[in-house]
């Protein structure tokens, strides 16, 4: 044998494919990264009783390229030390087999998935998961031993589906200062999951807070700060109001070496949506006017200010709701989704109404400003 032709031999073996060993057996993980190509242009999904193509469909004419599932676990209340699992008897789209079904079904359409799972509060108070809190550190550890097995669940279940990203906590801002907590809880998923993985903070005192964005992949934040307190601001208003967050922001992204991204953001169709618009819109004073402008505005505002900065890497909206298998027309969907919702108020003695005002940009005007920012941009 020649020179030569040893010399192809080993090029030939050099060049061939490497088999990478997966985590678990007979499938392939996709390989992401948090310096993807394109920024996440999201949606929050909204759990139905089933789902079908057209839905998934649905978003992607809107050039949508990742959806967020959620599924909840439950605490008794703030202070108690154990939480929860829902798994299999919740609502469908947030049980497992839903959830797995809905992320399929997404990445057969070239859509990706983070799951991301939240903390319900069964008897508030008053109190809402920002303040879960306990009374002494054997409950601190009781509560971080129960929270780390209700996580790992779902890291489990987003490894096993092929989810791209997990939200391993969403505003949980008294226990985030426990750091060295927080990093146990990621360390173990890691052993678990493969993909992206990030904290969602609350925009309110809390993303400055957290001390462990080192061991994430992005800095996840729910983008509901207030830009002005006009009752009808020009987009100049909204604009500059975003001045000062966006100093602060950028700031963070560089402190850590990390990226941004809105977990959540949204805005209701009223005149004053940018004041406080994490106020849920059946908490809405009724002297507040519908204002389908001023939501619009609010969106041009958010993707005018942000979707071009380096260290900008995307958002989920809030929310997106599908007509489920049973209806293609949305309007159709949406009369036979009212009718079950009053159905079940009458069940409860609780008082029923449909309202116009409304956090999904769906059939109205922001509509526009989402689909040309997210299709051409």
């Amino acid at each position: 044998m020649n020179h030569c032709h040893l010399f192809l031999i080993l090029m030939s073996i050099l060049l061939l494919p490497l088999e990478c060993s997966s985590p678990s057996k007979n499938r392939t993980r996709t390989i992401v990264t948090p310096d993807r190509l394109l920024p996440m242009k999201g949606v929050c999904w909204v759990a139905g009783d089933s789902i079908a193509e057209h839905n998934i469909t649905d978003i992607k004419n809107i050039g949508v390229n990742y959806i967020s599932q959620t599924p909840f676990g439950w605490m008794e209340g703030h202070d108690n030390p154990v939480v929860h699992g829902n798994f299999d008897r919740a609502w469908w789209g947030e049980t497992d087999k839903g959830m797995t079904l809905t992320a399929e079904l997404a990445r057969a359409s070239g859509i990706k998935s983070m799951l991301k799972p939240h903390i319900w509060l069964h008897a508030s108070n008053g109190f809402w998961r920002s303040d879960i809190a306990m009374k002494s550190e054997e409950e601190w550890a009781q509560w971080f031993r129960s929270y780390e097995a209700w996580i790992l669940h779902y890291a489990e279940l987003a490894e096993t589906t092929n989810m791209e990203s997990l939200c391993i906590g969403t505003e949980l801002h008294q226990t985030i200062k426990r750091t060295d907590d927080w990093r146990h809880i990621i360390s173990e998923i890691r052993k678990i999951y493969h993909g992206e993985i990030t904290y969602a903070a609350n925009w309110y005192q809390e993303y400055n807070d957290v001390k462990f964005w080192d061991d994430l992949d992005f800095i996840g934040i729910q983008g509901y700060f207030p830009l002005s307190k006009k009752d009808k601001p020009t987009k100049k208003d909204l604009i500059e109001g975003w001045v000062p967050y966006v100093t602060d922001l950028e700031k963070l992204s560089e402190t850590y070496d990390k990226k941004i991204v809105f977990t959540e953001i949204g805005y209701k169709n009223t005149s004053d949506s940018a004041e406080e618009p994490w106020v849920w819109p059946r908490a809405v004073d009724s002297s507040v006017v519908r204002s389908d402008e001023i939501q619009k505005l609010c969106y041009e505002a958010l993707f005018e200010t942000f979707w071009n900065k380096p260290w900008f890497d995307g958002i989920f909206i809030w929310k997106w709701f599908h007509s489920t298998y049973k209806f293609k027309d949305d309007n159709a969907y949406r009369v036979y989704r009212d009718s079950l919702r009053a159905e079940r108020a009458k069940k409860r003695n609780r008082k029923f109404s449909s309202s116009d005002i409304q956090f999904s940009p769906q059939r109205l005007e922001s509509m526009e400003v989402l689909t040309d920012w997210y299709l051409n941009n």
